[in-house]
């Protein structure tokens, strides 16, 4: 009875090994994902806010570089869209199920009542009067 028991044992622990390790790649991934938005982030807003408190100080930044340090702000903005689903399957997916240009060939589009439906919370429940809620 107990060689069955020892034989297990290896099994499950092999199995929380597996599931340990795919939970490590997850949030490696998630912190390479945040690592790389952070970093562009300070990379493209850093610059505007140190000009912007040395304009405060001495007023001797030109006009032409404090816009194209506001602009490299901007640029930031635009790429998290590009980032995201680079690095993340789910937003991946979403993107590709709401917007037309990111959508594979067989899949249905999705309904505008379905998504007025599912944004709203007021999906099919029973019906309700003032006297059952009071």
């Amino acid at each position: 009875l107990q060689v069955p028991c020892a034989l297990s044992q290896p099994a499950a622990g092999s199995e929380s090994r597996r599931f340990a390790n795919k939970h490590s790649k997850k949030a490696l991934k998630a912190s390479l994902t945040l690592g790389i938005l952070l970093g562009m982030f300070f990379v493209a807003w850093l610059p505007f806010f140190v000009t912007n408190m040395t304009q405060a100080v001495c007023g001797c930044v030109p006009a032409g570089f404090f816009d194209v340090l506001t602009w490299l702000g901007y640029c930031n903005s635009t790429m998290n869209p590009i980032i995201y689903p680079l690095f993340m399957r789910d937003f991946k997916r979403a993107m590709g199920k709401y917007l037309p240009c990111c959508r594979r060939s067989g899949e249905p589009r999705p309904s505008a009542i379905s998504l007025s439906m599912r944004n709203s919370n007021s999906g099919p429940r029973a019906a309700t009067s003032l006297k059952n809620v009071l």
